[in-house]
């Protein structure tokens, strides 16, 4: 799953039709719980008519507290492995699934940028999870070039790739 350019809006727009229709053959809901994203991935999925026939919600987790309190993400992992980690993507999409009723979730964390970087997860490092209800949840790690707009853009788009994957397996 490269991503070979920075997507556009229409690109975008075009993978959340593709998620939209697989959600409905499915018969699903869909959440979403973003934090370096900001509700992006959301309002892709929203700005599709009809939307409210399968998306369920969407929850934008900045902090360490609100990872905590609205999706149930273990304080010693922020502590221990930190918000950008794959133990805390994988807390995030199993919490958003526990709080709501939908079927299929995606949790994204990561350092859009322009600061926050450190050597050992610099600027770009991005962790996406996704989860069906009953199955396994499984992340992936990221490292997107550009400046903050071009990694949450690319994060967007890996996001609705991976969910259209995880619908299609």
């Amino acid at each position: 799953m490269e991503l070979l350019s920075v997507p556009t809006d229409v690109e975008l727009l075009a993978l959340a039709g593709a998620v939209a229709t697989e959600v409905q053959q499915h018969r699903l809901t869909l959440v979403t719980a973003e934090s370096c994203t900001g509700g992006w991935i959301a309002k892709t999925l929203t700005d599709l008519p009809g939307s409210s026939a399968w998306f369920d919600a969407g929850v934008v987790t900045y902090s360490y507290e609100a990872k905590e309190a609205l999706l149930g993400v273990n304080p010693r992992t922020l502590e221990h492995a930190g918000a950008v980690s794959e133990e805390t993507v994988l807390e995030m999409v199993s919490g958003a699934l526990a709080r709501f009723g939908a079927g299929v979730a995606v949790a994204v964390t990561g350092i859009a940028g322009p600061s926050g970087g450190t050597p050992g997860k610099p600027v770009g490092t991005v962790w996406i999870g996704w989860k069906r209800r009953g199955g396994y949840g499984h992340g992936r790690l990221f490292h997107f070039p550009g400046d903050r707009e071009a990694v949450r853009r690319q994060t967007v788009a890996a996001a609705l790739i991976g969910l259209r994957k995880t619908l299609t397996e």
